[in-house]
């Protein structure tokens, strides 16, 4: 494989990598002694500090603002099949004490120390993402790793996430070894849902939340009425009827997303109780308060409003206003989960908005729970954007 000697830091540079992050931006490099327009896309290079000690292994993208991310501390590591494998095992050997069937985020980016790399296992199918230019250079080796570790009998490529054109990067979706079936089934808790990977939004499935709905979905059994809005495949709201809900109504902007929620209603024999509908979840918002109509509890799990830092102002004051209008449609006494995918979004700023809407509302909560992504998707403490799911399980008040 083909490698530079040396990407060198500015003085000072290595702190923050040496406290645990693994990103290096371009602009903390020392481009006069080691020029980054000398390097390739995807290439492996040792980094070390102003003085010329090591930082650690990277794979470089000289045409990024992150140009090289770490996958070892120690200088000279080659990253292999062996190499990779080693990096897999010790992820599978996690999701393997956590879960008791195989259907999880088996890697998790640098989480799991293999930035910008991302696999969902379904039992013996994977899907993988490889968002930077690094891991996409990998491929191959990466396929032979997985193959050693998993034996599986089909792979996909679902390389068309928007962080790739950050990397230069096109957005495809191809196959990998074997042959991915045009439907894989799901459990999750008692229900069953099927999910087709060539047109499912991400990687399939959001395994980030399986945690999160089997702790709500008790607070949801037996009520009268529930929303749940940007619905996907429905499971948070496929949960509540299950559980006796009277009433349930999944909203989402996609024909068919909805479609395959009325089929996975159907299948789990809960038609009769859910409602799949197909609009903008705002605007349905608009319709009911309208109309009057109140809700025993709501769930609002939009996708990212802030892929990117400077598109924060914005999404806060979207997430506020959606807020604001699911609390008015909430019965006193009754729920609201409300969730951010974010990752420039941090809790506490996520946390202060829902009281901010609540207040502007005339509303008072009690928060009953904090949610975060699954243990399939662990924090680096030094990293704070891989902590990027959060939500609050509210009871709402009419003030006091």
């Amino acid at each position: 494989m083909t490698r530079t000697d040396l990407l060198i830091l500015k003085k000072g540079e290595d702190k923050r990598l040496r406290a645990g992050h693994l990103w290096v931006f371009s602009n903390e490099v020392d481009v006069k002694r080691s020029p980054l327009v000398d390097l390739e896309p995807g290439q492996v290079a040792d980094v070390v500090d102003a003085g010329g000690r090591a930082v650690g292994t990277a794979l470089v993208n000289p045409h990024s603002l992150i140009c090289a991310r770490l996958i070892s501390r120690r200088p000279g590591v080659v990253p292999d099949a062996t190499w990779f494998a080693h990096r897999i095992r010790a992820a599978l050997g996690l999701r393997q004490r956590l879960f008791p069937a195989p259907f999880y985020r088996l890697v998790f980016g640098e989480s799991d120390a293999l930035p910008g790399l991302v696999v969902d296992r379904y039992d013996s199918v994977l899907v993988a993402q490889a968002n930077t230019a690094g891991m996409d250079r990998l491929r191959p080796v990466i396929e032979e790793a997985l193959g050693r570790v998993l034996e599986p009998t089909g792979m996909i490529w679902r390389n068309d996430a928007a962080v790739r054109e950050l990397e230069g990067l096109p957005r495809v979706i191809e196959s990998g070894p074997g042959r991915v079936p045009d439907h894989l089934s799901v459990r999750e808790g008692d229900l069953h849902f099927e999910v087709d990977l060539m047109t499912a939004q991400k990687t399939g499935w959001y395994f980030d939340q399986q945690a999160n709905r089997q702790r709500v979905w008790p607070l949801l059994a037996g009520l009268d009425r529930v929303a749940d809005l940007y619905a996907y495949h429905g499971a948070w709201g496929l949960g509540a009827a299950a559980r006796g809900t009277a009433e349930v109504v999944c909203v989402d902007s996609s024909q068919p997303a909805v479609n395959a929620i009325r089929s996975h209603a159907a299948a789990n024999g809960l038609d009769q109780q859910v409602r799949a509908v197909q609009t903008d979840a705002e605007a349905w918002l608009d319709e009911q308060l309208a109309a009057g109509t109140r809700f025993d509890a709501i769930i609002v799990d939009p996708p990212a409003f802030a892929q990117r830092a400077r598109d924060v102002k914005p999404a806060l004051s979207a997430y506020r206003r959606i807020n604001q209008k699911a609390l008015r449609l909430v019965r006193s006494g009754g729920v609201l989960v409300s969730c951010s995918c974010s990752a420039h979004i941090l809790e506490d700023r996520f946390a202060d908005l829902l009281r901010q809407a609540s207040r502007h509302v005339d509303r008072d909560l009690q928060i009953l729970m904090r949610l975060e992504q699954g243990p399939d998707h662990p924090v680096c403490p030094a990293i704070p954007m891989t902590r990027y799911l959060k939500g609050l399980v509210v009871r709402v008040h009419a003030s006091f």
